[in-house]
């Protein structure tokens, strides 16, 4: 079992394709839960960014994946935690969900397969989770709008490069970027995630900055401010 301890959770993630990351708790650390009534994880994994979310505000949470061993370890670990009652994990596709629920989200949030024809690896269930092969961001764009509430709020985390294509399939779905949060890995180094905050209200972007480490390795004062609330060392 590899079991991660937070400070208010525990996550298992032996069972999952997709492992805990760094992105995701980036995400969950970033999102603003807390005036949220409903709220949708595309693609939970193990369940990390719902239990954040969860940690941080008073809403339902459903939380979708198309992997059933995922699924099936989301649900545990949603079971294990002290939000039971406000979390549920469903084993199907964004693209089925979308057709089959007439439910609206105020808030909805993904770390997707952003991987775009590029080199696979043998593992299929490894593949599901990193390569959007089956969840191409044409799919991901419409499962949202059809999900998203009038005045709902769409948070994704992707590459640099990834991030740009997104946001322009984006803004011609008429789903626009009001913030962007550029990440770097370390101080010397160049952005290699963005953070979108989309919305169907065209906005002036925010744009903001958020590096993780310092050049000596240890973590920026900034990060640990956003991580502190989970992270058992911060």
């Amino acid at each position: 079992m590899s079991l991660f301890k937070f400070k208010k959770f525990s996550l298992d993630d032996s069972k999952s394709a997709m492992k805990l990351g760094t992105d995701a708790v980036i995400l969950g650390s970033f999102v603003k839960s807390d005036n949220s009534k409903f709220i949708l994880d595309i693609g939970t994994g193990s369940g990390i960014i719902a239990l954040m979310l969860a940690q941080n505000s008073q809403a339902d949470i459903h939380a979708i994946d198309i992997d059933e061993s995922s699924f099936l370890q989301a649900k545990d670990n949603f079971n294990n935690s002290n939000w039971a009652s406000r979390l549920t994990a469903f084993n199907i596709s964004l693209q089925k969900y979308s057709l089959e629920t007439n439910f609206k989200y105020d808030l909805i949030v993904c770390n997707p397969p952003f991987f775009i024809n590029s080199l696979k690896s043998g593992d299929k269930r490894k593949n599901i989770s990193k390569h959007n092969d089956l969840l191409s961001f044409d799919d991901l764009i419409c499962g949202t709008k059809k999900l998203l509430s009038p005045k709902g709020k769409f948070y994704i985390i992707l590459p640099f490069n990834e991030s740009r294509i997104f946001k322009n399939k984006a803004s011609e779905n008429l789903l626009f970027c009001n913030e962007s949060v550029f990440i770097k890995p370390k101080t010397n180094k160049s952005v290699n995630r963005v953070i979108m905050n989309f919305s169907f209200h065209k906005t002036t972007a925010v744009q903001k900055n958020l590096t993780i480490r310092n050049n000596n390795n240890t973590y920026t004062q900034e990060y640990i401010e956003l991580t502190k609330k989970f992270y058992l060392n911060f």
